[in-house]
């Protein structure tokens, strides 16, 4: 694909220089946020078993800083490397300098700002709630206008390039470029209220299938797909082998893109989604296992006699456990799809593990291998330690195993523990804290697996850091290829029909674009298109102006971490929390609340269940109310002023995307929130707890109070 013979009748040699100044800049950013982040996570492992880590104050909280997490990895530690190894190989597979510095300066600054942005928002509150995509939207507009910087600067390149063909981890590229486009778009489209304040123009059903659309295919064409691209590339340089299969390749390519796009409603298997959308994830997600591991496949065997290497070379032990980490994880995930298995694992602890088997293994470790191979390079000095390098590998290994196991343990326990029942047809443990309880000690080898793998991560910091202060980076490395000729005919194998498309950046693009498409249009027009898929509920009425505010309340601290607002139709489910959810319960829910994960238990059917008094006091101190709980106080929202500035105004938005306030209720909302409030403030008075009314837990309140509370107000008509 990139061999030294010059085109038909060109011998031109020209000279230019590799910028690795902004590879460098990228990888020290990839270091450093990398460190943060797994400390921001071994901090929210800590607070699953030690509420007193919240630290005691709003800002330190689980529900705020999981996301900080979340994004610190995703965007910050991955984003990073991803730009790192595109613009290392770019470069060397176009033969080309890329296209602008000003464009690379622009990129990495722009990104770092937004990481920043992300790190003071998010433990402000400032949250849309969407899972992976939490960051309100002026910052989801800069994040496309940098995307499109990385863009043109990516593509630039392709067009200037030396090489005829482009290799196969640039296919990738390309497909990870116009996928995230998409995605990014479609899943941002918001009201804004304010400054830092938007409603998500989808509601219910349709806001759930786009978020899990995209949340997905954000791990598919972010973290996945990228590192598919650098795995093509990088391997084969540490290992000095040819890719073991260039049809492999194109097969794994065109199948894995078109596949990936269509799987992500099994995240969403027994909610209310319609059945025809949650049997397409299932089938499509059992399809999955094929590319994924074709790329699995067609990494190990590239090196196929070089194993002695392998034994002797750290670096590729690195690249090793990242390939079987993804073919891991690509396995566990069609199974996790299929409805038996997911009936036990959805919302559970073993899909915790699952995505860190992926996560740390498969992004951190490849990661790693590329810092370790790149550094030394650039710099032109060896390695500072090998014994640390040695030392990071098999700590990291450790730190892995005894994260994943323990919450594998934990996932299994929680599943079966909450669908038992005994010989009396009774739930054996009907306190969902019986439960939480019981699986503290896995969360606690959790925490230890995790600081074993940031004690890696610090220690490769120490390593690559002094290996760039003992040498000097070459900033313009020199190079030169033979000037790509006009005329040129192909000949041989260059006739397969797929080197035509290869030789094509925008047709290659283009096909990608198409490719993606059509499994995103045939899930997402017919649910927004198509009325009965959501039927309407007569009692399912708008949220009050108080319930408004008490919800965004609720997404602030980020209840929607630990506890879900979906009961499925189990027997076991409606045992415990009431009627199962419809679709016509979320008509005017902007966003939709549905949760991932139940660290707490399912709030949907919780309006009535307890007093006022007993929220109140839940929210202060919960051990109070639940002797062993594991949930962080909220002292400040007894004490903090609710902001009923904006109340009008976000009702004014709500009304823009459907929900049918008329101009009397917008414009006297303070006055009906000020008459519900002080019911409340009046109810909590009677059952001996003084509280003005315009304390946020008042609002907070009257939010849980209405959940759920619409569907038993048809059952009593019905009556």
């Amino acid at each position: 694909m990139t061999g030294h013979l010059p085109p038909s009748g060109n011998t031109l040699i020209e000279r230019f220089a590799y910028d690795n100044r902004i590879v460098r800049d990228f990888a020290i950013a990839t270091i450093i946020w990398g460190v943060i982040g797994m400390l921001v996570g071994v901090l929210i492992a800590t607070q699953l078993f030690a509420p007193s880590a919240n630290l005691g104050n709003q800002y330190t909280t689980f529900g705020r800083i999981r996301p900080l997490h979340t994004n610190a990895v995703i965007f910050a530690f991955v984003g990073n490397a991803i730009f790192m190894g595109v613009y290392y190989s770019l470069q060397r597979l176009c033969k080309a300098r890329m296209f602008s510095d000003l464009l690379s300066k622009i990129h990495f600054w722009g990104w770092q700002a937004i990481i920043v942005s992300a790190v003071i928002t998010l433990p402000l509150g400032l949250t849309s709630s969407h899972e992976y995509a939490e960051l309100e939207w002026p910052i989801d507009i800069a994040i496309t206008l940098i995307w499109v910087v990385f863009g043109i600067n990516m593509f630039g390149t392709i067009i200037k390039r030396r090489e005829r063909h482009l290799y196969v981890a640039i296919w990738f590229y390309i497909a990870t470029f116009i996928t995230i486009a998409v995605l990014h778009v479609v899943n941002s489209f918001q009201m804004p209220v304010s400054l830092f304040k938007s409603y998500y123009v989808y509601a219910g059903v349709q806001d759930a299938l786009v978020q899990w659309w995209y949340g997905h295919n954000a791990v598919a064409f972010f973290l996945t797909t990228p590192y598919l691209g650098m795995m093509y590339y990088f391997l084969p340089k540490m290992a000095n082998r040819p890719v073991y299969s260039y049809r492999l390749s194109i097969l794994h390519f065109w199948a894995l893109i078109f596949i990936y796009i269509w799987a992500g409603p099994h995240h969403l298997l027994y909610t209310s989604l319609p059945d025809w959308a949650q049997s397409l994830g299932v089938v499509f997600s059992i399809m999955l296992i094929a590319p994924s591991w074709g790329g699995m496949i067609n990494g190990l065997l590239t090196l196929r006699g070089a194993w002695d290497k392998v034994r002797e070379d750290t670096i590729l032990k690195f690249m090793v456990v990242a390939l079987t980490s993804y073919g891991m994880a690509t396995f566990e995930g069609p199974m996790l799809a299929l409805k038996n298995v997911n009936a036990i694992a959805h919302f559970t602890d073993w899909i915790v593990a699952h995505v860190h088997v992926g996560a740390l293994g498969w992004n951190g470790f490849l990661t790693f291998a590329m810092l370790y191979w790149l550094i030394p390079r650039m710099f032109r000095t060896p390695l500072y330690s090998k014994k640390l390098l040695n030392f990071h590998f098999w700590i990291g290994t450790l730190g892995i195993l005894f994260y994943a196991i323990p919450m594998y343990i934990a996932g299994f326990a929680q599943g079966l523990m909450w669908k038992e029942f005994t010989d009396a047809s009774v739930l054996k443990y009907p306190t969902f804290l019986e439960t939480t309880l019981q699986i503290l000690p896995m969360h606690m080898m959790r925490a230890v697996g995790g600081t074993l793998y940031l004690i890696g991560a610090i220690l490769m910091a120490y390593n690559l850091f002094k290996t760039m202060a003992i040498g000097k980076l070459v900033a313009n490395e020199d190079a030169e290829a033979y000037a790509l000729s006009k005329a040129y005919t192909p000949t041989g194998s260059d006739t397969f029909w797929h080197r035509w498309l290869e030789r094509k950046p925008f047709p290659l693009l283009v096909a990608s674009l198409v490719v993606v498409l059509i499994g995103s249009m045939i899930e997402l027009i017919p649910t927004f298109m198509v009325e009965s898929n959501v039927p309407t509920i007569p009692s399912v009425q708008p949220y009050t102006a108080l319930e408004v505010q008490g919800r965004d309340l609720y997404i602030r601290e980020g209840c929607v971490n630990c506890h879900s607002q979906m009961v499925r139709p189990f027997r076991s489910e409606t045992e415990r929390y009431g009627e199962y959810s419809k679709a016509g319960e979320f008509v005017y829910d902007h966003p939709f609340l549905w949760g991932s994960k139940r660290t707490g238990p399912d709030l949907h059917r919780e309006g009535g269940k307890y007093p006022d008094s007993w929220h109140y006091h839940h929210m202060n101190e919960p051990t109070s109310m639940s002797p062993g709980s594991i949930m962080p106080s909220y002292p400040w929202l007894i004490t903090q002023q609710l902001d009923m500035s904006n109340t009008s105004d976000k009702l004014n938005a709500l009304r823009k995307v459907g929900v049918p306030y008329d101009d009397q209720t917008i414009s006297s909302a303070n006055e009906g929130l000020k008459k519900q409030a002080n019911e409340v403030s009046g109810q909590l008075a009677k059952e001996g707890i003084k509280v003005k009314p315009d304390r946020e837990i008042v609002a907070l309140i009257a939010y849980i109070q209405r959940l759920g509370t619409d569907i038993k107000k048809m059952e009593t008509s019905q009556k």
